[in-house]
């Protein structure tokens, strides 16, 4: 379990999120980039209330250790985008979205691009 740090000093109880919840928040924000192909690109099509839980962990890894969240991102893009300016999209998505959702800054984000697909 993920722990979320409160800056308020509640005595309510401790927060925890598993890293499966961290998981499928980035997969519904990778989703959302423009040039995603492939399994991503699939989520963005589909209702997310009809995808199971391990349709939305495909293809991305959360590793929660002592010194941070470590996220990594497996992927393919569409024939003709810049990769560097999509992969930087993706771990602002990311980002974004976790920090919002849950006050988590991830260490690290690391997007893998798979494979390219070309155009139909």
């Amino acid at each position: 379990m993920v722990k979320v740090s409160e800056t308020s000093h509640s005595n309510l109880g401790k927060i925890e999120i598993a890293p499966e919840v961290l998981a499928v928040i980035a997969s519904i924000a990778t989703a959302e980039v423009k040039g995603i192909q492939g399994h991503f690109k699939a989520l963005r099509d589909t209702d997310i209330e009809s995808i199971s839980k391990k349709q939305l962990n495909k293809g991305v890894k959360v590793d929660a250790r002592e010194n941070g969240i470590f996220i990594d991102v497996y992927c393919a893009l569409s024939y003709g985008v810049n990769i560097s300016a999509t992969a930087k999209n993706i771990q602002q998505a990311i980002f974004n979205s976790l920090t919002t959702m849950t006050t988590i800054e991830p260490s690290q984000i690391n997007v893998h691009i798979t494979h390219i697909e070309p155009e139909n």
